[in-house]
């Protein structure tokens, strides 16, 4: 069972309806004695970085979703939810993450060498594969679909599982340990958004945790 984390800021109808399709069962849920049952769990997140971590730090569930990572549940941030799993972003101010992995969410520039780009990134873009990992087993790197104005920077490079160019290098899939996250919308990224979510699912089903 995965509990998706409903604390007012997730895309929770595509990340749920992208679990059914998969035939995993799920639950969404804002309080901690439903989520403790489960046995992953899946943060979204669209919208600001710090209005997600106030949301997060006045339910309580920042210190649930670090305690549940501790005691070895698996934990799989998208989108703005992976960013909420680092220390700490530069958007609208400095703000402190939930400190699961090292690095920091800043802003695209918007200027490379003198020539424009648009932000936020947004769009489809390949995927290249660093290291094996559990959820790029058996899948073969090609486009996903990305909607992000920041990008993580300075991350741990032994967490850096796939990345992706836009003018910058933009860590795509990161994990360490049981804490992973996709900076793409798995959901909106056709077979192969659908593969690595349900690699997800099946490393969930594997992990035994005591919690």
């Amino acid at each position: 069972m995965i509990g998706i984390v409903d604390y007012g800021m997730g895309n929770l109808f595509s990340v749920s309806k992208a679990l059914e399709r998969i035939g995993v069962p799920y639950i969404i849920s804002d309080k901690k004695e439903q989520l403790e049952k489960t046995d992953g769990l899946i943060l979204p997140g669209v919208g600001a970085f710090r209005d997600a971590m106030k949301l997060l730090d006045e339910t309580k569930l920042s210190d649930f979703i670090k305690e549940q990572a501790d005691a070895g549940k698996p934990i799989l941030g998208i989108c703005l939810g992976m960013q909420l799993l680092f220390d700490e972003s530069e958007e609208n101010g400095v703000f402190k993450g939930l400190g699961l992995l090292k690095g920091k969410a800043v802003k695209f520039l918007g200027e490379s060498n003198g020539e424009r780009y648009k932000v936020p990134h947004m769009g489809w873009n390949k995927l290249k594969f660093h290291q094996d990992s559990p959820l790029t087993a058996d899948v073969e790197a090609d486009h996903v679909y990305f909607v992000h104005s920041y990008y993580i920077a300075g991350e741990e490079r032994d967490a850096l599982i796939a990345s992706s160019d836009y003018y910058e290098e933009v860590p795509a899939v990161v994990g360490k340990g049981n804490v992973f996250g996709m900076q793409f919308h798995p959901e909106k990224s056709g077979d192969l958004g659908m593969a690595l979510l349900k690699n997800y699912t099946q490393y969930v089903q594997n992990t035994e945790v005591e919690v």
